[in-house]
């Protein structure tokens, strides 16, 4: 089954800034199409970040991506879902959800895909300006 939307919004370790192994992924199958901004608020857990929807104006800042070979659409999502713990096992609750969000970039808006958290945040620090990079840049931590 095809993908509709080939568009992929991410704001934590597969982000370009973080050297994360997994973004060799994103590079191969994405194309950069530069910084980008969703509504929803972002908190530091103690393994990962969790980004969370939210009707107020808090942005999470981030990068927009597109595939680049649009048949390779279904099979490259497959394999983030995995990343991303999407696909639990029987009895425990996935990580994350891949949801279509509404995504803000040089004053346009696009569609893409956006792994938000499943869980509570309640024991996370949230990150006031949204961006996790400069969070961890700003205390150290990266």
């Amino acid at each position: 089954m095809e993908l509709a939307c080939r568009n992929l919004f991410v704001y934590g370790s597969l982000r370009s800034g973080f050297n994360n192994p997994a973004y060799a992924y994103i590079s191969k199958y994405f194309t950069l199409v530069g910084h980008a901004f969703v509504k929803g608020k972002l908190y530091q857990l103690p393994q990962f970040p969790a980004g969370v929807p939210c009707d107020d104006n808090h942005l999470i800042s981030g990068e927009l991506y597109t595939i680049k070979v649009p048949a390779e659409c279904s099979w490259a999502f497959a394999q983030l879902d995995d990343y991303e713990g999407v696909q639990a096992e029987e009895g425990e609750v996935p990580l994350y959800k891949r949801v279509l969000t509404t995504v803000q970039i040089e004053g346009k808006e696009e569609q893409a895909w956006i792994y938000w958290y499943n869980g509570s945040v309640e024991n996370g620090v949230f990150i006031e300006g949204g961006d996790l990079l400069a969070y961890l840049t700003q205390n150290g931590q990266l």
